[in-house]
């Protein structure tokens, strides 16, 4: 942008004057404003800024020297500077009074052209000279201004201190984060302020020795500081030096992060990976001790299938309910319930009782496998072996323990037997891991067991109801009474290749057919719009990629189909609440009937 022409004030009476000055001045790049009395000059100059006054000395009204005593008594033309033109000789006095009154200059008329145009010259070049300057201190000053608030609204606490390590800026941030103000910190030494934590005085102060001393431009450390309230904070402080050309320090930057909350978060992303390591190496460790004395212990693969899956099965319903209450408790009811839930006791057949109690995760997980023994010990040998056998379970709280009684009726009466089984041993070893015991009682009228676990929380009494027996849908049991699935078509999507061959096999031997796999998102979409089949068995996340999309295609293409997932319910697309779900690990008689529900209701619509 081209830079305003610089204006020349003439002030003359004679307008003749003022035409011959501004045809003087036409090719010096200069505006000529003309005023032809001393009034109608300080009228013009309220309005335009110039760089020169050409002022004539003799006028009627006011005469030259007033209007330039009136011209520095101005704050907005004090600095104007004035040369007097006159065709009057003057003696001393009256030069004297030109010079007080703010003149820089005589000359007379006749003027010389060449010296007033040097003159001229000389004061428009001082003129654009201070107007550069102006612009860029104004540039200046709106850039530290932006610096200045970018710095007040950063999050970042800047802090400089100079080679003495006296504070001498504190910014806003500054000011928010630790509590203190400016002008409360301004001037003392960094140490002598409560700011920095005792532990890392030491620390800070070899910084700064190392920063000062050149050795450290720049750097990055963690330091923890204490606010004036006395709160403790850990912080990220990005340290630099600055230094002029000779390499002397100027200050050192401090931009001060308060990282705590982070510091917080990352210990407790921490703890938590460890606390599930040690939960994940726990439950293999526990599924290795099951499989391998579930084995030493069995007949054959007929018996250890049934008796090792129903362990898991027992395990993997005790880690859903504490899953369900973030790891933290597991409601004995609940448990029990569980047992019910999957089948692995008649509700009909089994009443219990009790308070409501809560237990930790770990005796919650004993507990649970301490059940399925009994349960199935008493399917095997017990009450639940004959078709008029019952189960009761009380429990209560007693001195700070739990106090569970198991109780037979109707069933073959039993005697201590010979020698002790893995069943025995993992019920007697799972509650005295806990710190409790497990008492056996036989006799006529059946097994018996009074179960203690140690119990400090109070109980919130009340009373729990026997469940009403499940409802029986469609089943896909043969003739036989064993499930077969009569050549159902079935598309199988699952990622995890041991899986995926579990799946299949069961499902064959079950007398179903696979008509595809995948095991990836894109490789699923392709599949369904080739395969044809009666329904479709979805994994609840193809290698990190949600189903979502896959189960609105099924969907809309009227695709029967089921969720098998290790994810529950809650973590299941939120669009398909309707769709069955089969957990992880799965039952192979639950899985078959959900196959066979699903066929048999869409073969009827």
């Amino acid at each position: 942008m081209q830079p305003e022409p610089t204006k020349i004030l003439a002030v003359d009476d004679v307008e003749e004057n003022l035409t011959a000055l501004e045809a003087l001045l036409a090719d010096e790049g200069v505006t000529l404003i003309k005023a032809r009395s001393g009034m109608q000059a300080l009228e013009l100059l309220l309005v335009e800024d110039v760089a020169l006054a050409l002022l004539d000395v003799q006028m009627p009204g006011m005469d030259g020297f007033e209007l330039a005593e009136l011209m520095r008594g101005t704050e907005r033309t004090r600095r104007v500077p004035i040369i007097f033109l006159t065709a009057v000789a003057t003696d001393e006095r009256r030069q004297f009074r030109g010079y007080e009154s703010g003149a820089i200059d005589y000359l007379f008329k006749p003027v010389d052209p060449h010296i007033l145009r040097h003159k001229v010259a000389l004061f428009v070049e001082l003129f654009q000279q201070r107007q550069e300057l102006a612009r860029e201190r104004d540039s200046h000053a709106a850039a530290l201004a932006r610096i200045q608030a970018h710095g007040d609204n950063s999050p970042l606490a800047i802090v400089e201190i100079d080679a003495q390590r006296h504070v001498v800026a504190w910014s806003k941030g500054a000011e928010r984060l630790f509590g203190w103000r400016a002008a409360e910190v301004a001037g003392f030494g960094a140490s002598e302020l409560k700011w920095l934590d005792d532990s890392q005085r030491g620390d800070f102060a070899g910084l700064m020795d190392e920063m000062i001393a050149g050795t450290v431009p720049r750097t990055n450390r963690l330091l923890r500081f204490h606010t004036a309230e006395g709160l403790t904070l850990d912080c990220e402080c990005y340290c630099s030096a600055l230094r002029d050309a000779a390499g002397r320090l100027f200050s050192i930057s401090l931009q001060i992060l308060d990282v705590t909350e982070r510091k917080r978060a990352e210990a407790t992303q921490k703890l938590l990976i460890g606390e599930l390591n040690h939960r994940v190496k726990n439950t293999l460790a526990s599924v290795q001790a099951i499989a391998t004395q579930t084995l030493r212990h069995s007949s054959g693969p007929s018996d250890f299938a049934p008796t090792f899956i129903g362990r898991i099965h027992a395990l993997a319903s005790a880690h859903s309910l504490l899953s369900g209450e973030t790891w933290q408790a597991a409601r004995l009811g609940d448990l029990i319930e569980g047992q019910v839930t999957i089948g692995a006791i008649d509700g009909e057949r089994f009443h219990w009782n009790g308070p409501e109690v809560d237990l930790r995760p770990e005796p919650a997980l004993h507990l649970a496998l301490v059940l399925h023994e009994l349960v199935t010990n008493a399917h095997k040998y017990g009450a639940l072996s004959a078709p008029a056998g019952r189960v009761e379970l009380e429990w209560r709280l007693t001195n700070d323990q739990l106090v569970l009684d198991w109780r037979e009726r109707g069933g073959p009466p039993v005697e201590p037997p010979s020698r002790r089984g893995f069943g025995t041993a993992l019920i007697e070893r799972s509650l005295r891991s806990d710190g409790g015991s497990a008492q056996p009682h036989y006799g006529a009228e059946g097994m018996g067991w009074t179960l203690t676990l140690p119990y400090a929380s109070s109980p919130r009494l009340r009373k729990k109801a026997r469940p009403a027996p499940r409802e029986q849908g469609a089943s896909a049991s043969g003739s036989d009474g064993k499930a077969h699935l009569g050549g159902r078509r079935l598309l199988l999507i699952e990622d995890e290749p041991l899986v995926a061959f579990e799946l299949a096999a069961t499902l064959e031997d079950a007398g179903g057919h696979i008509v595809g796999q995948a095991a990836t998102v894109a490789d699923a979409l392709a599949l369904i719009d080739q395969a044809e089949c009666d329904l479709v068995l979805l994994d609840g996340n193809l290698q990190g990629e949600g189903v979502e999309q896959v189960a609105r295609v099924l969907a809309d293409r009227a695709m029967p189909f089921l969720f098998v997932s290790g994810y529950g319910r809650d973590h299941l697309p939120e669009a398909f609440d309707a769709v069955p779900v089969i957990e992880k690990p799965f039952k192979v008689a639950d899985l078959i009937d959900a196959i066979a529900k699903l066929t048999v209701s869409t073969t009827r619509r």
